[in-house]
């Protein structure tokens, strides 16, 4: 139960954080709209943009259907086994490539799988020349199935951990065949939720930029969004830019669409879910397989991760840590990160308060339901207008006010804060919602209300909530390069862009280096925010 007044402050910020998103997002769109409108529409449709757009979606649709047909014999093989060593810290494992800087895990692969890699290393013994390129299609492909298919193999063992303890019993009592099990309990379980997992990650690999930055090598290899971040960097010809914008807007407006029409996967449970006794999987061809997978799987993920830290190891870190270009990278980089931080937690609060008030209204009308939808909606703005659209419009619109690089740095906190909104709402909304419903009756009957009952009520219980959400904006913000690709300069350097910059010159060990550190930042952000929480107790 509110307050009237809580319920008008809370619609109030509410409504001030839509009208700042919507202006935030509207501004530079409504300048893609009215640039040079007529040779932008003679630049929409060319034989040069179909091909940029045919390239992102078919590499969309490859990296999706590599990732789910890994993903399905690692996540059927850890059901099938509940009690294999170190289960848990492999599950554990699968979420890392998720909370990792894209650009780190990308040089990762190329230790393994680049020229001078592992892999092309142990061929060229066996006689093979060079059979593994880590740049073009394949390279991209890779990239994404190892950032992918760990996301959704822990999709699918959730879904396999939910199934009732009972079919099990029933299908060892009618002595079912592993294929028979497979056809009747597994495959249904799993086929539910894969539309809405391959809509997730199509919708990951066809906005991806950084992995096609890095290993795209070249224009047969370009995706929209790199496609765009040339047109200006490069060639700085705004119609092309804003007529690939329009494309990328239309693409993932059209992907949303179709993901919303299936169910959304749910990744409750996929590291603490109740492990139900199974009969099933016993003889050694069995085992044998479902080890198989879960070692390759294992391998596919570590090596790289391993590669980081060998190699970043090799570099002098003393000297890269004590560097004038890494110390003002840093500050750059923690200043943007931690206003980003803030900024998101803020908008989220009113987001989550404002809808509560709407909520809590004994009538609603139209009216305060369609905002309330709205407000859930605007969270999820940035999968619609993806951030390198963003800057590409606030770009052209600051750029007639001189350099563009006084703006730069808000902008690009703006733009972070934007991109880690849909996720802190996840961690922040649930709590919440949960807390008030468990606490409101009681405060509403004590009359506390305001800052004694966000002090002494709130505060205590939704602390681990909120550290969670802003150490994890923090981490993607340091970590991320699209935002700063635009407007990156000697005048502001990230972490990210530094790397990258280090690894364009070909000062790969450096690059290597610097790659590690701000692994291990990263590393250190996710491991404060969850900082206190337990595995639930298996049963």
């Amino acid at each position: 139960m509110l307050t009237h007044a809580e319920r008008r402050r809370g619609i109030a910020w509410g409504l001030t954080s839509f009208l700042g998103i919507a202006l935030f997002a509207g501004a530079p769109i409504a300048v893609l709209l009215s640039w040079d409108v007529e040779s932008t529409q003679t630049r929409l449709f060319t034989a040069y943009t179909w091909r940029i757009l045919r390239f992102t979606l078919w590499q969309a649709v490859l990296s999706t259907a590599l990732s789910i047909a890994f993903a399905i014999p690692v996540a059927l093989a850890l059901a099938r086994r509940p009690h294999f060593p170190g289960r848990l810290w492999i599950v554990r494992l699968m979420a890392l490539p998720m909370g990792l800087p894209v650009l780190i895990g990308a040089l990762g692969l190329i230790g393994i799988w680049g020229r001078q890699g592992i892999i092309n290393s142990l061929l060229l013994k066996l006689g093979l020349e060079q059979p593994v390129s880590i740049y073009g299609l394949s390279g991209i492909l890779l990239a994404h199935v190892f950032f992918n298919m760990p996301l959704a193999a822990r999709l699918l063992l959730a879904a396999l951990e939910r199934l009732p303890a009972e079919y099990w019993l029933l299908s060892a009592g009618l002595g079912m065949k592993p294929l028979s099990v497979f056809r009747f309990i597994e495959w249904p379980a799993v086929l539910r939720i894969i539309p809405g997992v391959a809509g997730l990650i199509f919708m990951l690999c066809a906005t991806s930029f950084t992995l096609v930055l890095v290993l795209g090598g070249g224009p047969a290899a370009t995706t929209l969004e790199v496609a765009i971040y040339q047109s200006l960097r490069f060639d700085f010809d705004p119609p092309r830019a804003i007529a690939l914008a329009f494309l990328q807007i239309g693409m993932t407006a059209l992907i949303l669409l179709v993901i919303t029409l299936f169910p959304a996967p749910d990744d409750a449970g996929a590291t603490a879910g109740r492990i139900t006794r199974r009969f099933d999987g016993r003889t050694l061809p069995a085992l044998f397989w479902d080890v198989l997978a879960i070692l390759l799987a294992t391998a596919f993920l570590i090596l790289p991760l391993a590669s980081i830290a060998t190699v970043g190891l090799g570099a002098n870190l003393w000297s890269l840590v004590t560097s004038a270009a890494f110390l003002r990278a840093a500050r750059t980089s923690f200043a943007i990160a931690l206003a980003a931080g803030l900024l998101t937690i803020l908008v989220s609060l009113a987001i989550v308060a404002a809808r509560e008030a709407v909520a809590d209204m004994k009538r609603p009308g139209r009216t305060a339901k369609g905002f309330s939808a709205l407000l859930g909606g605007t969270s999820y703005l940035v999968l619609l207008v993806p951030p390198v659209v963003l800057g590409t419009g606030w770009f052209l619109m600051l750029r007639p006010l001189g350099d563009v690089a006084r703006f730069a740095p808000a902008l690009v906190a703006a733009i972070n804060a934007l991109m880690a909104l849909p996720f802190v709402m996840r961690v922040l909304a649930p709590a919440i919602e949960t807390h008030r419903k468990r606490t409101g009756r009681l405060s509403a009957s004590l009359g506390i209300s305001g800052l004694s009952r966000l002090w002494r009520i709130d505060l205590p219980v939704l602390a681990k909530p909120l550290l969670t959400a802003f150490s994890f904006a923090m981490a993607l913000s340091l970590g991320d390069l699209g935002a700063v690709a635009l407007f990156g300069s000697s005048e502001l350097t990230t972490l990210p862009w530094l790397v990258y910059s280090r690894l364009s010159s070909y000062r790969t060990n450096d690059a290597d280096g610097l790659a590690l550190i701000l692994g291990i930042i990263c590393l250190g952000l996710a491991m404060l925010g969850t900082a206190g929480q337990r595995e639930a107790k298996h049963g």
